[in-house]
């Protein structure tokens, strides 16, 4: 229904004359998100190789019903000594990281949409109606619960004793991380169309660093909401509304006082912290699964599922793995020697950062993965589609 309802939208945008292409950017949207049997251009099949690595599976436990089928922001948070984790229907859980142990979970009856993003002391997570909750990382008891103006679809963020959350009409909010009260308040109105999915918020230094989906990236202090700086990540070009989608729906990273970020179909580019002064743009690498670093260079997965790396100091493309071509791929995770992603039909791929080759895989599910995996301590966490929650390490 959503990408009916895209369509929908799109006719009421565009002339008939467009129509034709309108179709084709349309389906091709429709295509990646979906993976279904029409696709044009078909995910690769995966392709024999002689692992390089050994990947074994620490622990796998189910934890709810994950997104239940929907296109979310849940993901494994990593904090206070467990991994957690939130599903569609409302159910909240804490795990040892060594063992996969439920610690406690929570029943909240809360439909939830982006989450969890983790305190020093609380849980907090965003609901498609409007709520954002408090839980006690400790106990999972409620602390508080707060209306924002629409869903949230991204994670909240938490920084000295405030809870800043991005929800999908554009807002970003600051909530009191005690109470729950409202501090302050952003509105941007978003453009007509867009992608389903907003990124979250960066807190860094004094300020909240936020991206839009008419490809602008501002500044705005924490401690109040006053604007600091904005500047233009990416230019909407084409004769349809599709064409020029230039969401930036990539969370931010920051590293070293340069903040980066990538675009829909605008490339990417390296900003400055102090005043957003563009340092690079790289034209060619887009995304809008998100981006990941180490100490030399960034990655990202485009909307073709081809893994990217990047020099972090000038843009320039180093190198591009092909071989998971249209498989859905999420954000690639950097750590040690490796690149982690996973695909649509559960599979966990291990790139080497070298040169891009696939060093080993392992397939956690028959449910497609979304969230970027996550890593502490040399172990990689990864959460499927269907609740499916695994601890894995390379021997």
């Amino acid at each position: 229904m959503r990408f009916i309802t895209l369509i929908l939208i799109v006719i009421g945008l565009t002339g008939c004359a467009a129509m034709d292409a309108v179709s084709e950017s349309v389906s091709g949207i429709s295509d990646y998100f979906s993976g279904g049997e029409d696709n044009a251009d078909p995910p690769s099949p995966l392709l024999e190789f002689t692992p390089e690595i050994k990947i074994e599976e620490v622990w796998h436990e189910k934890t709810g019903v994950g997104t239940d089928e929907q296109s979310l922001k849940l993901v494994p948070a990593i904090g206070a000594g467990k991994i957690f984790t939130a599903d569609r229907d409302g159910l909240v859980q804490a795990r040892d990281l060594q063992t996969g142990r439920l610690v406690w979970e929570a029943e909240t009856d809360v439909q939830f949409s982006g989450g969890p993003g983790l305190g020093r002391d609380v849980v907090i997570l965003g609901s498609s109606n409007a709520e954002v909750l408090a839980l006690n990382i400790e106990n999972g008891s409620v602390l508080w619960k707060s209306k924002v103006s629409s869903e949230v679809l991204s994670v909240p963020v938490v920084g000295k004793d405030v809870v800043v959350v991005r929800s999908t009409d554009g807002e970003v909010v600051a909530l009191d991380t005690q109470t729950g009260g409202k501090r302050w308040g952003y509105e941007r109105n978003a453009p007509a169309l867009s992608l389903r999915g907003t990124g979250s918020p960066l807190i860094s230094g004094e300020n909240v660093i936020a991206g839009y989906d008419n490809g602008k990236l501002i500044a705005l202090r924490l401690n109040d909401g006053k604007y600091v700086w904005e500047t233009s990540i990416a230019i909407p070009k084409g004769r349809t509304e599709i064409e020029r989608l230039v969401d930036l729906d990539v969370d931010p990273i920051v590293n070293n006082s340069v903040i980066y970020i990538a675009s829909y179909q605008g490339g990417m580019a390296a900003i400055s912290e102090a005043d957003g002064d563009v340092l690079w743009r790289n034209d060619t690498a887009s995304s809008h699964s998100g981006l990941s670093n180490d100490f030399s260079y960034l990655y990202l997965t485009d909307s073709e599922s081809h893994v990217w790396q990047v020099d972090q100091h000038n843009g320039a493309s180093l190198w591009k793995q092909k071989d998971l071509h249209q498989r859905k791929l999420t954000a690639p995770m950097a750590y040690q020697s490796y690149v982690v992603v996973g695909d649509f039909e559960g599979y966990v791929h291990w790139l080497s950062s070298s040169d891009g080759r696939e060093l080993g895989r392992i397939q956690i599910s028959d449910s497609a993965i979304e969230a970027t995996p996550v890593m502490f301590d040399g172990t990689v966490y990864v959460y499927a589609k269907d609740g499916t929650l695994v601890a894995l390490r390379v021997r």
